[in-house]
């Protein structure tokens, strides 16, 4: 059994969708999405620099972009589940047919915008913590008045509030953690300094029409494996504000028996982790068009084509 993951916010990197767009068709069909959403992603996705592709509101459309597409230049493909981290969860919502791949865009790019806004009104951010016993992590975050904002699994555990929060974190780190990384985003995700976008959401979601999963969704609020449209769309918009849960994610792929997983454009992170926390599983991260061949290999020997 296969698994089709698309990666969140902080994976993307200056120039990751060139090679891209050198596949037929690439090059015009992110030029239609462009103008969709207003917004240049082929500027963004190849010339523009990690500045200002660390806007919240450039990044999300672009991440969600890039999987669509390196995820379509796979062919017919016949995964077992599929599932993403945080904005990469609106990327799956379009590998499983419950919205088109225009209404995935459309919305990300109302929530990367609405995101933005929320995280402008406090200067906020993010914290990777390496190592260390997950309960001990979460109790001292806490303490410091920060949110466990993704609990990854595989000893890794992010945590978000204030700059000055996440300063005292540096200086006072959970017994066991070997190591605090200051993250390169915009804001404290997942948290409830996104509030305001929540109402922002949840509006936009209300506007569209979506369909019943063609292939189980597998949810970062609770690993749940979620059959309806209308439910994957509510979860959607209460993810902005709450924590992911990558963890149970990942432990819902062993439950389904996970033989191999592969993650879409712009690979890396979620493969990282599954080769920590789902040992004997084969992954392949998908980073160029060069990967394409074995990836297929592997969908063909795990999924069938």
């Amino acid at each position: 059994m296969l698994v089709l993951v698309a990666p969140g916010q902080g994976a993307q990197t200056p120039g990751f969708l060139t090679p891209w767009l050198e596949l037929p068709g690439a090059a015009d069909r992110v030029a239609a999405w462009s103008d969709a959403i207003g917004l240049d992603l082929l500027h963004y996705g190849t010339q523009a620099d990690a500045d200002a592709i660390r806007d919240t509101a450039v990044a999300q459309p672009l991440l969600v972009a890039a999987g669509i597409l390196s995820a379509a230049a796979l062919g017919d493909i016949n995964p077992g589940a599929v599932a993403g981290h945080s904005v990469g969860e609106i990327t799956a919502a379009a590998f499983a047919g419950v919205l088109d791949d225009t209404a995935a865009l459309g919305l990300v790019r109302k929530r990367g915008l609405a995101m933005a806004d929320a995280a402008a009104v406090t200067e906020t951010g993010m914290a990777a913590l390496l190592g260390g016993d997950p309960e001990t992590s979460v109790a001292h975050l806490e303490k410091l008045g920060l949110t466990p904002a993704n609990i990854n699994g595989a000893g890794q555990i992010v945590a978000a509030g204030t700059l000055e929060q996440l300063a005292a974190l540096a200086e006072d780190k959970p017994e066991g953690v070997r190591k605090v990384i200051p993250l390169k985003v915009a804001g404290a995700f997942h948290t409830r300094h996104m509030a305001p976008a929540v109402e922002t959401l949840a509006t936009a979601a209300a506007a569209l029409s979506p369909a019943d999963p063609k292939i189980p969704y597998v949810s970062n609020k609770d690993g749940g494996t979620v059959a309806s449209g209308a439910e994957v769309l509510e979860r959607l918009v209460g993810q902005v504000a709450n924590p992911v849960r990558w963890d149970l994610c990942m432990e819902t792929f062993k439950e389904l028996g996970v033989t191999a997983l592969v993650e879409v454009c712009p690979g890396g992170t979620l493969t990282g982790l599954a080769k920590r926390a789902l040992p004997g599983v084969a992954t392949l991260a998908l980073k160029t068009p060069d990967d394409l061949d074995a990836a297929r290999a592997l969908l063909a020997e795990h999924a069938g084509a």
